[in-house]
């Protein structure tokens, strides 16, 4: 799976879920740093890339555009590095079945509110 890691997430993901994700990219690697989201898109578009972002924009985009490329939309609030990747490691399977699917455009992954006792 080719994810594009936006620039609202940390280019240290990539390493820590290169078991996972090895094909993936954050955007700073490929130049898109500070690149306009229709850049991002087209470059995501052209070369196989999932977007994922904690950003709306990319999800709103998808409802008007369709896909490719895929989002997923990332609502967890401020949270750790760390988090996010716990947060896509245990969402692994629903990526792959999300990415397969040739009907879905956007994925929205959050955090579990903690259980009350």
């Amino acid at each position: 799976m080719k994810l594009l890691l936006d620039e609202n997430l940390s280019p240290r993901l990539m390493a820590s879920l290169s078991d996972l994700f090895s094909e993936s990219e954050h955007v700073h690697r490929c130049d898109l740093g500070s690149a306009e989201d229709d850049a991002i898109w087209e470059y995501a578009k052209s070369q196989g890339f999932t977007i994922v972002s904690k950003d709306s924009d990319f999800s709103e985009r998808s409802v008007l555009y369709g896909s490719p490329p895929k989002i997923i939309w990332i609502r967890a609030g401020n949270c750790s590095t760390e988090e996010i990747e716990q947060l896509l490691r245990s969402s692994v399977e629903n990526i792959r079945n999300f990415v397969e699917d040739d009907e879905e455009t956007c994925l929205l992954l959050g955090r579990r509110p903690p259980k009350r006792q």
